[in-house]
């Protein structure tokens, strides 16, 4: 499943947010596994039950003494949250994680390839101003075609 588009949303008092119509499409039939776990650069990221697992395995094929291993590992599936869908698309994003994000009323939902993120609307801007002047040089070393700093 290939997950793209950006989509801004509002959080309600209840701290739901409704996932767009096409996302719930492609997202369709695997919904009850839906987790909301820490993302980086101060954004939260919404894995399907199968994307999870995908990640763990991949972290489980690296060593688990190695310290960062471990501590990845803790700091993430402790704080990772299944949420359900309602009638309407919306799931509640759990507090401890949206204070962890520090998401305001205002947000937005990025489609990542495998996953989506969530990020407060203002740092999602401030990020993106930051990287898109950046891009070639970002895609050069992305696919190591560049010069590693």
């Amino acid at each position: 499943m290939l997950l793209t588009g950006t989509f801004a949303r509002s959080m309600d008092e209840k701290q739901r947010i409704a996932l767009p119509k096409r996302i719930r499409e492609d997202l369709a039939g695997k919904e009850n596994g839906l987790f909301v776990t820490p993302g980086t650069d101060a954004s939260l990221a919404l894995y399907t039950e199968e994307s999870l697992k995908s990640l763990a395995d991949r972290l489980a094929a690296a060593s688990p003494t190695r310290q960062d291993v471990r501590a990845f590992n803790r700091l993430f599936y402790a704080r990772a949250e299944r949420v359900e869908l309602d009638d309407q698309g919306r799931f509640r994003v759990p507090a401890g994680l949206a204070q962890l994000a520090g998401m305001g009323r205002e947000v937005v939902i990025v489609g990542v390839h495998d996953h989506l993120e969530l990020w407060d609307k203002t740092r999602w801007e401030s990020y993106l101003a930051a990287k898109t002047g950046e891009y070639d040089q970002i895609a050069e070393q992305a696919f190591g075609t560049g010069a590693a700093s």
